[in-house]
């Protein structure tokens, strides 16, 4: 009698210390796990009642007692903060612009996902060794083109230099084609001329944090200075919009699509948007930006948002499996021209087939050290202000001197 109460005392404890393993998984595999309804607030105002009901309906066939709703807002970012801050927010957010120091306060791990090893950018909204956000896509820069506007213009290859690159422009200017679409007036299209083009020739994923070491981090014959460089020159060849301060993003991709503009220079994100402007697919090409004349290219892998689950969530393995269904399952990537930020994906936007092709070196992206962050607020450097007024201003130089009097100034006032 005592063996078989010894017995099953210990088949109870065996079965007590499996649970307890298997509870502390908290992993959203269990299909059990997996019910309710769950809200996603997403910035893409364009997919709701459109791609998104297609989302919800595929998740609910793999999980039949989960559902999911989308709540589309314009101004992401400020509208995200707020109700992160308050508390209350939806299941699913893509995180806003907050230091990753408060990502535990609103935000649960990810860790259980299985994705720690699989994925680009683990670091980028972690904290204390938690990952508490995943990236939905990946982005590098590179030059978006009409492939008929080359052949009209008798451009028989991409160029692969600086040199090749302003010859191609030459051509199309000739050829009565706006060589380079820089939506100069609309400023944020600016971006990659002050930080993702610096980056690349620089080949170092600290460019940006390395400011730290210096009062004066911008030069004319730096990175900074020479990648604005290149664009000043564009403007002053008239390789530009005839009149840059007349065009914008939304006509552009028309521009670009029906071949009156040629380039851009822009993130693979924007290759779905200009086919969808009015052309073929076959028609737009895409190839890494020649900054010099090695023949050599370095990339940027950047992030794009961060998708991030709600600590106070109601039913987080649903919350969690949707993360994971959107990154594994859905073809968001695919859709919206990302390169995938599962490793072992590959892109399907035929684009970055031939980008690739020209063996580039990608460079993945690091977070911005706090200190920095501080500083250009506190200098209040807007980048791609600073391109414009470079640009434009008869001597460059004294842009220079201003950004860099502007940045010494706030560095020595917060200590740094």
């Amino acid at each position: 009698m005592k063996k078989i109460y010894l017995s099953v005392l210990l088949m109870c404890i065996f079965s007590l210390l499996l649970t307890a393993c298997g509870g502390s998984q908290s992993t959203p595999a269990d299909k059990n796990e997996i019910s309710g309804t769950i809200t996603f607030l997403t910035n893409r105002t364009d997919m709701v009642g459109e791609k998104y009901d297609d989302y919800a309906k595929r998740f609910n066939e793999k999980y039949p007692d989960a559902h999911v709703e989308f709540e589309a807002v314009t101004d992401l970012d400020k509208t995200t903060k707020i109700r992160v801050g308050s508390g209350e927010f939806p299941d699913v957010v893509l995180i806003p612009t907050i230091p990753n120091s408060d990502l535990p306060k609103y935000f649960t791990p990810l860790d259980d996902l299985g994705l720690n090893d699989r994925i680009y950018f683990k670091d980028y909204k972690s904290y204390e060794n938690k990952v508490y956000g995943i990236s939905v896509g990946a982005t590098t820069t590179g030059i978006l083109y009409n492939k008929k506007a080359f052949a009209d213009a008798g451009i028989t290859a991409v160029p692969q230099t600086l040199d090749e690159f302003y010859a191609a422009a030459d051509k199309l200017k000739a050829a009565g084609k706006v060589a380079l679409a820089s939506n100069f007036k609309d400023q944020w299209t600016l971006y990659p001329w002050s930080s993702e083009i610096p980056t690349a020739i620089a080949g170092d994923a600290n460019l940006n944090n390395k400011r730290l070491e210096s009062d004066a981090p911008y030069q004319l014959d730096n990175p900074y200075g020479q990648s604005m460089g290149i664009i000043r020159n564009m403007y002053e060849k008239g390789y530009l919009e005839p009149d840059i301060n007349s065009t914008n993003w939304e006509q552009s991709k028309k521009d670009i699509a029906s071949g009156k503009f040629a380039m851009y220079v822009i993130g693979n994100w924007a290759i779905p948007q200009v086919i969808e402007s009015g052309t073929d697919s076959s028609n737009i090409g895409y190839f890494p930006f020649p900054y010099d004349n090695s023949g050599k290219h370095n990339v940027t892998l950047a992030p794009d948002w961060a998708y991030g689950v709600n600590k106070n969530s109601e039913h987080p393995a649903t919350a969690k499996a949707f993360v994971k269904w959107m990154l594994e399952d859905s073809g968001f990537d695919d859709f919206a021209g990302f390169i995938p930020v599962l490793k072992d994906k590959k892109p399907a936007v035929e684009q970055l087939t031939e980008f690739n092709s020209f063996k580039p070196k990608y460079i993945e992206a690091v977070s911005d050290d706090p200190k920095v962050t501080a500083i250009v607020n506190k200098a209040q450097i807007t980048k791609e202000a600073f391109v414009q007024e470079f640009v434009l201003a008869p001597d460059p130089q004294t842009i220079i001197d201003k950004y860099n009097a502007a940045w010494a100034n706030a560095k020595k006032s917060l200590g740094n």
